[in-house]
């Protein structure tokens, strides 16, 4: 009877798997025909407003007329209308001539969510970074919040643009996904810690909100420990922090500096990165990378550095906080107007 139950168990969430995939599909497929119906509504808006004398209230009305006709039907209110319409007239010129940059991931627009497209033809500069964050919802399937975030901590520009040597250490194709995995600067602005701090805060910081860490690191790091114990002929060795990452199919080994970059810190990386081969790392396993993030560093310091050291390492920078916008930076005093201020002061 036992066996029946455990292969009836069996049976049974095999049909529930194969009903949830269903319904995902089913879901993504409503989802596409909403967008490309959107699609239709907003390219017969404009249309209409550029051979008439209507204008603006020609929403308005539209809004109305379709509410009363559709009073089940969400979506065509006249703030959503107007969303339509801007999302239309955003991807307009690159959809309609068939342009490559769209042609390649052009269903993509259709498939993520309708409130993810206003994020993002709302947040974006360019059709360009547009389209890198709708390729990176689809890749990773981020939430809504998600992807605001990722928008705001300007992932767009920090991608990839981390100083390396995987070029030279790495195979073409690991070198690229490497490169297009990590990042400069690594943005901690979940952390709330002195000014002042050292490493270990840092790292003990960054453990104890390891679930932001992993997003700010990217898709596909999966954390293996703190303070990772290497032992080598009797001598003991401790790396801050080990990842494991499942595309690149390789150990990731995470070295903090509070202090800015200084050559001898690749050193102890390269060290590090080849004792995980040579102890930990499995025959199926690809080389290990390094990463190492510091407070801040030179990067012609830092290319000097790199040139001749065998490992994959790549150095960036962390942000404890977001930067304040220019309009908001230029609106504040120096410190020395505030000094020239404070000395009329009486204490």
């Amino acid at each position: 009877m036992n066996i029946v139950d455990k292969e009836y168990k069996n049976f049974i969430k095999e049909i529930k798997n194969r009903i949830k995939t269903s319904q995902i599909k089913a879901s993504i497929k409503v989802n596409e025909e909403l967008l490309k119906l959107y699609w239709e509504v907003a390219k017969m808006i404009v249309a209409k407003q550029k051979k008439s004398s209507w204008g603006d209230n020609l929403i308005e009305q539209i809004s109305k007329d379709l509410k009363k006709e559709f009073p089940d039907m969400k979506g065509f209110s006249v703030r959503n209308l107007k969303y339509m319409r801007q999302w239309f007239l955003f991807w307009l010129d690159d959809i309609e001539n068939g342009q490559q940059l769209v042609a390649q991931s052009i269903d993509n627009i259709f498939t993520i969510p309708w409130g993810h497209n206003i994020v993002i033809i709302t947040k974006c500069k360019d059709k360009d970074e547009a389209m890198f964050y709708v390729r990176k919802t689809v890749e990773n399937s981020y939430s809504r919040a998600v992807l605001v975030h990722m928008i705001e901590s300007d992932l767009y520009k920090r991608e990839g643009s981390l100083l390396n040597n995987f070029e030279k250490t790495l195979p073409k194709s690991d070198s690229d996904l490497a490169l297009s995995i990590l990042k400069d600067p690594y943005c901690f602005d979940f952390l709330s810690i002195r000014e002042k701090h050292d490493e270990k805060e840092l790292e003990d910081a960054l453990v104890k909100h390891i679930r932001d860490f992993l997003l700010e690191l990217g898709n596909g790091f999966a954390f293996v420990g703190q303070q990772y114990k290497l032992d080598i002929g009797g001598d003991e060795f401790f790396i801050d922090l080990l990842f494991y990452h499942i595309k690149l199919k390789c150990y990731v080994v995470v070295e903090l500096k509070t202090v800015k970059f200084k050559p001898d810190f690749t050193g102890q990386l390269n060290f590090y990165v080849s004792a995980i081969d040579g102890e930990v790392k499995g025959k199926d396993d690809n080389s290990t990378i390094g990463i190492l993030i510091c407070k801040s560093k030179n990067d012609t310091v830092v290319e000097y550095a790199l040139n001749g050291v065998n490992s994959p390492i790549g150095v960036s920078e962390y942000q404890l906080i977001k930067q304040l916008p220019n309009e908001l930076k230029s609106a504040l005093p120096t410190v020395e107007e505030i000094e020239q201020e404070l000395k009329g002061v009486e204490l």
